[in-house]
């Protein structure tokens, strides 16, 4: 039987518990320094806690650390994993092969983060082979693909992205954002090169696109694909989102874990959940009211149109109909939809922009703007990106969870005793009291005292009364005292981390480490950026070591962008594909507002968009 295992984001200690108590089986944070998100970091402490929390119901939590590290931050890297090692976290995600010895040392799991550009069963294989437990697969791929990597690699978790926002590059070897603004993706520090607007020309200067969002994505969304994806292998899936609110967490958190335990109870000789508890959602989630640029499977299912959004970047939300009549002030919908005061409504207008307004008077499906948008016409559909019924609902207390337990009272010799049981956890609790013959009936009495649990995390499934120990009298305050302290028990073992250690691959050096053939031209590729990553690939017999992009700041004309994502079969002019043949002449190239151009490839062998900058 395989574990599936829900991966939520968590911004900060509120949202990793909001995560959990809404069917999280793990959460991944960022620490205070070297995590790719560098707008959500936290402190040891808050990591701490949310530790205790989580391994109460067997949820795991995972840090990263998942930048490249530069010389002078090592040390400041190794304390900060021998602190994550203390306080009992599950495992760190890392792309700098520089940090393997030293999580290795601190005796913490590693997962090889998505930032390792992992596409291909070879790549899982040497990772493994270096001690990495879980690798987090490149995010472009098809179930048929990670279907492959998991026969070649059974005995390799692997982790999936499910949901969120799509970086158009593979993550790890995007530097546009170096290039273009000295900020670093693999230093969290990502500016969204792929968000801009863009002109794309051929080489004769004629513009094909004029001022679009070529290289922005809509979302991914795979709640349909979760059994697909299962079946295929993975075993973790991953909802990005390390910036966004509370809200966001609850909602799509929920959403997920519901779906995978319709999945679980569909193959319960198949599967099970990775962690514990029984949750009382009182909400309905919906992914349609949570941000969302238009959702997309992307490849799940191999190649297909309208995975991007070139209109725009930003958030659309959910269709709630189309303008149906203008008045001076106000308008109808025609649609099912209702509205509230205060709703943020927005349409893309006949120039291809985002426009966006909020409802000050909502009657029925007339709705009054603070100010009339000056695009609007009857006919435009309408989306709405900020539900005020549904975010006010979601402000509230929208899940509980709970651990089933188990009670067994019984005798002792001197007194009596409450051994409390969730799982494969147990809590004991003793008083010495003498044994006398109640005189009336004890038993619903035990009961009600015994099953008060309160703000505890448990609920009680079973009250078992043994050696008729229901015959003597006990004051309904020692039975609370024995409950308490039995359950204080079960709360201590259950925050003890099980500690599993795994017969590891012998570390053995591959001679070929060209995981894509643009590695072999683009040193910077492997982004190697301290002394103690370039002797782990010269040990691993790597001949032809660069540095790190980020390191050399005059590159000529270099690849800043490896896309499965094509412009040209975006635009309907792949030959390869049933496309039109198109009028151009290639190289086309995108170019920015203030001039900056980038050429573009088209490697139609490995189906993949090359992105260059030019000098």
């Amino acid at each position: 039987m395989r574990s599936l295992e829900l991966l939520a984001p968590a911004k900060n200690l509120e949202c990793g518990i909001a995560a959990i108590d809404h069917g999280a089986d793990a959460v991944y944070i960022g620490a205070e320094h070297f995590g790719a998100r560098q707008a959500a970091g936290n402190s040891v402490d808050d990591i701490a806690q949310l530790c205790s929390y989580a391994h109460q119901f067997g949820a795991k939590i995972y840090v990263t650390v998942n930048t490249i590290i530069y010389e002078q931050e090592l040390n400041d890297t190794q304390r900060l994993i021998d602190q994550l090692a203390q306080i009992h976290v599950d495992g760190i995600l890392i792309q700098d092969m520089g940090l393997i010895d030293i999580c290795n040392r601190a005796g913490v799991e590693i997962h090889a983060s998505t930032q390792c550009d992992t596409r291909t069963a070879e790549k899982v294989n040497w990772l493994y082979s270096l001690g990495f437990k879980r690798v987090v697969l490149a995010r472009e791929l098809s179930a048929e693909e990670i279907n492959k990597i998991h026969k070649n690699n059974p005995d390799v978790e692997l982790e999936v992205f499910v949901h969120g926002a799509l970086c158009v590059s593979y993550s790890g070897v995007c530097y546009a954002s170096q290039h273009c603004f000295k900020r670093s993706a693999n230093r969290g520090e990502c500016a969204q090169f792929c968000r801009l607007k863009f002109d794309l020309k051929d080489s004769d200067g004629k513009v094909i696109e004029r001022q679009r969002h070529l290289l922005s994505l809509k979302d991914m969304c795979q709640i349909d694909n979760l059994e697909t994806l299962a079946e295929a292998g993975a075993c973790s899936f991953k909802i990005e989102g390390r910036l966004k609110d509370v809200t966001y967490v609850k909602n799509v958190v929920s959403a997920y874990s519901q779906r995978l335990d319709q999945i679980v109870k569909k193959h319960p000789d198949r599967y099970c959940r990775a962690s514990e508890g029984t949750i009382e959602y009182r909400f309905e989630p919906n992914l349609k009211k949570t941000f969302n640029r238009g959702f997309t499977d992307y490849f799940i299912n191999g190649r297909k149109p309208n995975i991007a959004s070139f209109d725009t970047p930003k958030a659309l939300g959910e269709y709630v109909g189309r303008v149906k009549e203008l008045r001076h002030t106000s308008f109808n919908v025609a649609g099912t939809a209702t509205f509230a005061n205060g709703d943020g409504l927005c349409f893309i207008n006949d120039e291809h922009e985002l426009e966006g307004f909020r409802v000050n008077r909502a009657v029925g499906n007339r709705l009054y703007p603070l100010r009339m948008p000056n695009h609007l016409r009857p006919g435009l559909a309408l989306y709405r990106n900020n539900d005020m019924a549904f975010e006010k609902q979601l402000a509230g207390n929208t899940a509980v969870r709970k651990l089933a337990v188990n009670m067994y009272f019984s005798l002792t010799d001197e007194g009596f005793s409450l051994t409390v049981i969730s799982g494969r956890k147990k809590g004991q609790a003793s008083v010495v009291f003498a044994h006398q013959l109640a005189k009336k009936p004890q038993r619903d009495n035990i009961i009600k005292q015994l099953s008060k649990l309160g703000n505890t995390p448990y609920i009680c499934d079973e009250i078992k009364i043994e050696e008729d120990a229901d015959r003597y009298f006990l004051p309904s305050s020692i039975l609370s005292d024995l409950r308490r302290e039995a359950i204080d028990n079960l709360l201590v073992e259950r925050a003890v981390k099980d500690t599993v250690t795994d017969n590891l691959q012998e570390n053995k050096k591959f001679c070929n480490l060209v995981w894509q053939p643009e590695y072999k031209d683009y040193p910077y590729l492997y982004n190697i950026s301290n002394h103690v990553a370039k002797l782990f690939y010269e040990n691993q017999g790597m001949s032809q070591i660069g540095n790190a992009f980020e390191l050399d700041a005059y590159q000529n004309n270099p690849l800043i962008m490896q896309c499965r994502h094509c412009i040209r079969y975006s635009l309907g002019y792949c030959v390869k594909r049933g496309g039109e043949v198109p009028s151009w002449h290639e190289p086309l190239r995108l170019e920015l507002s203030d001039g900056r151009r980038f050429r573009l490839e088209f490697k139609c062998s490995e189906c993949q968009m090359n992105v260059y900058a030019e000098n």
